[in-house]
């Protein structure tokens, strides 16, 4: 019974934080065999994650900076962004700007998961620390793919130059938060609960901010719009 509470309140944030983002889909919600989907593969690549982490780790040290900003973000965030760009950007069913978010919080949620479930069950936590985990690492990888797809989704409407730009940015933005996320985690171990609440506030608002943003220039919105005058 102990095991099972200990799985579900591992499992239950990131299942919760993905309908939260699914259901903020105005205009066009997704199919959610594609979102569960995207979801497993976003755990899937935990294990190849993990090798190529412990890699660069005997190769490039502990510093706080490389681990931060290479191994863990540098890493998690090109894996998760390299699945994204293959599986889903050029799929018909990426057809309006938040589409990126929904697919991009799905693979980071499936990665934040299952890395959360192996953590409940390879190190001695309470539900407490669980809970922590769930309002720091699991929103926090949310949110890092609410700015992947956000981007991602950007570039898939945008021409030109603006393409290659949005592509860059939806791989730089994550791992620049990612990074910070874990730099402040692993140099003011001390103190990092008032540094965090804010900066983890700050994210909150720039991801709510480009998910009303990604959700305003839907295509669907006219349609749908027109739909509710006639009715």
């Amino acid at each position: 019974m102990l095991l099972f509470s200990m799985l579900a309140a591992a499992i239950a944030p990131g299942i919760a934080l993905l309908a939260y983002f699914y259901w903020k889909d105005r205009y066009d919600a997704e199919p959610l065999p594609i979102v569960i989907k995207l979801f497993l593969t976003g755990a899937l690549t935990v294990l190849p994650v993990m090798i190529v982490q412990r890699a660069l780790l005997l190769w490039l040290g502990e510093s706080p900076f490389a681990f931060s900003f290479i191994v863990s973000a540098g890493v998690e965030e090109f894996i998760k962004w390299f699945v994204l760009f293959h599986i889903i950007y050029n799929h018909t069913e990426f057809d309006e700007p938040y589409d990126g978010i929904v697919y991009a919080t799905a693979v980071s949620l499936g990665f934040a998961t299952l890395e959360n479930v192996l953590y409940a069950f390879t190190e001695p936590v309470t539900f407490g620390m669980l809970l922590v985990r769930a309002l720091l690492p699991v929103s926090g990888h949310a949110l890092f793919g609410v700015f992947m797809g956000y981007s991602m989704g950007r570039a898939k409407f945008s021409s030109g130059k603006q393409i290659k730009l949005h592509l860059v940015l939806s791989l730089l933005l994550p791992v620049a938060a990612h990074g910070l996320f874990d730099f402040i985690m692993k140099t003011v171990p001390s103190r990092w609960l008032w540094i965090m609440v804010p900066f983890m506030f700050i994210l909150w608002l720039r991801g709510i901010r480009s998910v009303n943003r990604a959700n305003s220039v839907s295509p669907f919105r006219l349609i749908k719009r027109e739909e509710e005058v006639k009715s």
